[in-house]
């Protein structure tokens, strides 16, 4: 029960805090190659998730170079997991579910406080698309608190680690990817809370000798 309570209010904490933010993220990805710098705002990644229609560059340049066609990028990242908000913030908190957030912000990361927020950015994301019991790649990318960028310059290469097996090239190392696998890595390493032990059963009545 303790620790149920305990992830309870870290979960809540999380969405206290995005509700004292501004907005969500205007441009959730910059890519930054070398010295050049593209931002695509949230506007065409709604398109594109809507109708599948591509309306910016960035975008265009990220799925192809993503190992995926178009399509299978608009289907990975509009579907829906079943997720518990307890199991999930639970995960999100815990020292695995926190190296699982910094690796994943190595070369992702908000734009202006870079990694130094890029954990509690991301975790926020994600805990806010899990409230209604769903996550979706669309979800976590469209409930990002600040823009994050994309970098493949200094000390970042721009490779994302996808969780998921067998994948070679892009597949394995492209940010379009690396958010069609993360809401069922999450779903898969949520730690759900223990289901309560079964009652006994009553004793039998005693019967009288008489």
């Amino acid at each position: 029960m303790f620790t149920r309570l305990a992830a309870g209010v870290l979960a809540a904490a999380s969405l206290t805090t995005l509700a004292v933010s501004a907005e969500a993220a205007e441009r959730p990805v910059r890519w930054k190659t070398g010295g050049a710098v593209w931002s695509t705002k949230s506007s065409a990644f709604k398109t594109f998730f809507a109708d599948g229609e591509i309306t910016d560059r960035g975008l265009q340049g990220g799925i192809n170079n993503s190992g995926w066609t178009a399509e299978e990028i608009q289907e990975g990242m509009t579907r829906s997991y079943e997720v518990d908000l307890v199991g999930v913030s639970r995960f999100l908190y815990s020292s695995d579910g926190v190296a699982f957030l910094e690796e994943a912000t190595k070369s992702y990361y908000p734009y202006w406080m870079k990694q130094k927020t890029a954990v509690v950015a991301l975790r926020s994301a994600i805990v806010l698309d899990a409230a209604d019991g769903q996550i979706s790649s669309a979800g976590i990318l469209n409930g990002l608190p600040v823009d994050f960028a994309l970098a493949d310059n200094g000390a970042s290469d721009g490779s994302q680690n996808v969780c998921k097996d067998g994948l070679d090239g892009a597949q394995a190392t492209s940010l379009m990817s690396w958010y069609v696998f993360l809401p069922a890595c999450v779903q898969a390493n949520q730690i759900l809370p223990a289901a309560p032990a079964p009652r006994a059963a009553a004793p039998a009545p005693v019967r009288g000798l008489w």
